[in-house]
């Protein structure tokens, strides 16, 4: 329509980690590494990679599903994907299992959030890296775009070594340090000199 303008969100977080920043006000988000899988118009969906939950494990979430585990399932940390569904889990994952429900979300990382992939997992026939969490972080329409402006969020390119790594401690400074950043040299608030 002619006098009508619509501003549309492109996908260019899809497959990136959203970092946040000192500015970042909901302390869910506290130094957070979110991996982006979905980024659109209408909002956009992340997992948080580097909270793991300690009090809930691999093998308690098979139990309930009743899913007999190979051993080592006991050693799989569940994170904290989000605030957003917390009793939902999602799966990302290498690009080398890939079935019905599976999301590519780039060319090495997809996503699942099925029974299938969970029950793959346990007997070994699962995708060779892999991570787990329950919940997600979501963003409504023109949300995380008012978010990045206000210096909550960097964008930083997503690599699966950081990704699936079992450091979860470090993975924020490491993400930052992609981008030749030094955490501790990061202020709250901008200044002028």
């Amino acid at each position: 329509m002619a006098g009508t303008s619509r501003i549309v969100s492109s996908s260019y977080l899809v497959g990136q980690f959203l970092v946040s920043m000192p500015a970042m006000a909901d302390p869910r988000f506290e130094s957070t590494v979110i991996y982006m899988c979905h980024h659109a118009a209408d909002g956009a969906m992340g997992l948080i990679i580097n909270r793991p939950i300690e009090d809930v494990v691999f093998s308690d979430i098979l139990s309930q599903l009743d899913i007999k585990p190979r051993r080592g399932c006991e050693e799989i940390r569940i994170h904290r994907g989000g605030p957003v569904e917390t009793s939902r889990g999602f799966v990302l994952h290498s690009t080398d299992y890939n079935r019905e429900g599976t999301l590519k979300v780039s060319d090495d990382i997809a996503l699942s959030a099925t029974t299938e992939i969970l029950r793959a997992i346990a007997t070994g026939d699962g995708p060779m890296r892999s991570l787990m969490a329950l919940g997600y972080a979501g963003w409504g329409e023109g949300q995380l775009d008012e978010e990045i402006k206000r210096n909550a969020w960097l964008s930083v390119p997503a690599d699966t070594e950081l990704l699936f790594s079992d450091d979860v401690t470090n993975k924020w400074s490491r993400a930052l340090g992609k981008l030749g950043i030094n955490p501790a040299m990061l202020s709250a608030s901008a200044g002028h000199a």
